[in-house]
């Protein structure tokens, strides 16, 4: 191969890759946020789920992308692990739409595609019309670049040393290992197939060869997957080995397939004058295939997977995704719902403490100081965590939106951190009140009872998803923090009249006191939490309503 003809090959590569990436950027900017909502409401069968990995997967040409969105979801605890399993194989059979594209030579119309969508991207005024435009300029930069590869192939039809190299893979284990190695260098199946059409096309390469190395190439396209989930938890490497098992068990399947029986024979028999039809057809049925033979078995995958990779006992932690370090499909709802429900967990462990200091406050009850100690730990642990998380956002090309609520989300969980303390003040009350150090009597009890009730209200409605979006729910959370003032007001002022009628000591009046003062903070924490989430969701409301208006 000569130099021109080897850098016509890395150009065409680079706009093929250059090309994916701007759909997938595109498409994030489109809808990145709504794919997570997508992902729940649409993957309740198996059946469906398979269609919407595949749909996803025909947007954005990339099954390397869509399984890497899915690790982090199922990484971030956003998605089961037995529903990846469906989406995954979805993902498979939705990446064969790029070679059947490539086999209907719609790179002759690719410059059409390139030139529309730039103009699209560039002049229009309206934000979504950009975003639309680089999917469709992606799009014919891709088939551009696919036919530049295909272009400089054509010089080694006359090279004895490169058809001697093809030769070899009639060898199916060199063919699966080349097919594997080049895919997993360049991190993209659809790249690396392009090539192969291209190869066949120019009668480089035989058909029953060619099968060999399709098989490597759906192997290699793993990497990409297994890399993102290096980063991730046990559940991310669980998802990523899911891919890799799909891909094997299918390869094993096609071996003994074309082996037994004239499979590429028959293939050849459907487009026998389009070689690059040829092999997007044997990708299309190795995927569609191995997706029929194993959803009965999706189930047993999963569970395969969790023997493979087997549970530990801190699993049931949860961690945020990690997966925001490169920018991929889904990276803004990875994000947001990873930062939400993060934030309603820290809520959930905060509640429990305060309902388990409140016995003790109440009802005279032992203060469980190492359960509590154990959750402020965890709200900590977490708070440090969507720190981190949020540093590494800070790198990213989110829409403006979805900074703003990334950043709203960090001010709740300082909010809840905060909670923690006061919880933790509580608790040292709490202590002293079992060592008999303080004395709290019927009146002190029925006070702290109604205050627990208003905190544990503000709590019920904060923990519900609808406080951000239903204004009376909002409103009810300024009137139960108001609540807490005025009955603060009003128990300061009986416990002056306690003193002066000498019927509590001076220690459990500056202590209780205290204790007063920290609830109110626990209300004052609550109402920033409600007002923070209210305004966030009304901010999206009117995004989404100019949105709409542009768009009409």
């Amino acid at each position: 191969m000569q130099i021109e003809s080897f850098l016509s090959l890395l150009g065409g590569l680079a706009l093929f890759l250059y090309g994916m990436h701007m759909m997938s950027d595109g498409l994030e900017q489109t809808a990145g946020d709504k794919l997570q909502l997508i992902l729940e409401k649409l993957t309740k069968n198996r059946f469906l789920a398979i269609v919407v990995g595949a749909l996803i997967t025909m947007l954005i040409q990339s099954s390397s992308a869509t399984t890497v969105m899915v690790i982090g979801f199922v990484s971030s605890g956003l998605m089961p692990l037995s529903k990846a399993v469906w989406i995954i194989m979805g993902a498979n059979i939705g990446t064969t739409i790029t070679g059947q594209l490539i086999a209907l030579d719609v790179g002759a119309i690719a410059p059409i595609f390139a030139f529309i969508g730039a103009v699209m991207a560039t002049f229009m005024k309206n934000r979504k019309a950009n975003h639309i435009g680089m999917v469709i300029a992606g799009l014919g930069i891709l088939f551009i670049g696919m036919d530049m590869m295909s272009a400089s192939m054509k010089p080694l039809r006359d090279s004895e040393a490169f058809i001697q190299l093809m030769t070899t893979f009639s060898n199916p284990l060199f063919g699966i290992a080349a097919g594997a190695i080049f895919t997993a260098i360049i991190q993209s199946s659809s790249a690396s197939i392009g090539i192969l059409q291209s190869l066949a096309n120019n009668h480089l390469i035989s058909l029953q060869s060619s099968a060999y190395v399709l098989y490597g190439q759906n192997i290699g396209t793993c990497i990409t997957a297994f890399l993102a989930s290096l980063g991730g938890n046990r559940n991310a490497k669980r998802a990523a080995l899911i891919h890799m098992l799909f891909n094997c068990i299918g390869t094993i399947l096609f071996l003994f397939i074309c082996m037994a029986f004239p499979f590429t024979d028959f293939v050849a028999s459907l487009t026998p004058d389009s070689p690059m039809a040829q092999i997007a057809n044997i990708h299309t049925i190795f995927n569609i295939t191995t997706t029929l033979i194993l959803i009965p078995f999706g189930d047993k995958i999963a569970k395969l997977t969790l023997s493979l990779i087997p549970l530990l006992d801190d699993e049931k932690a949860a961690k945020p995704a990690t997966f925001v370090d490169e920018l991929h499909i889904g990276t803004s709802a990875m994000a947001v719902s990873q930062l939400k429900k993060d934030v309603q967990k820290m809520l959930v462990i905060s509640q429990d403490n305060f309902t388990s200091i409140s016995r003790t406050l109440i009802e005279g009850a032992k203060c469980d100081v190492d359960f509590i100690k154990e959750n402020e730990h965890k709200i900590n642990a977490i708070s440090y965590r969507i720190s981190q998380f949020m540093t590494k956002l800070s790198k990213l090309e989110l829409q403006e939106m979805d900074h703003q609520r990334c950043n709203i989300y960090f001010k709740l969980s300082m909010d809840i951190e905060r909670i923690g303390d006061h919880i933790m003040n509580l608790m040292d009350y709490g202590k002293m009140l079992n060592r008999n150090e303080i004395h709290f009597d019927a009146g002190h009890q029925h006070e702290l009872s109604k205050l627990a009730d208003t905190i544990q209200a503000c709590y019920e409605i904060i923990e519900h998803e609808d406080l951000y979006s239903e204004n009376d729910k909002f409103i009810r959370i300024e009137e139960l923090e108001q609540r807490t003032d005025d009955l603060n007001i009003k128990y300061r002022n009986r416990q002056i009249e306690r003193l002066e009628n000498n019927e509590i000591d001076a220690k459990t009046a500056i202590v209780y006191a205290d204790l007063l003062s920290n609830i109110e903070r626990i209300a004052d924490h609550m109402l920033n939490i409600a007002q923070a989430a209210h305004t966030m969701e009304i901010s999206l409301q009117i995004a989404n309503q100019q949105a709409a208006k542009a768009t009409n």
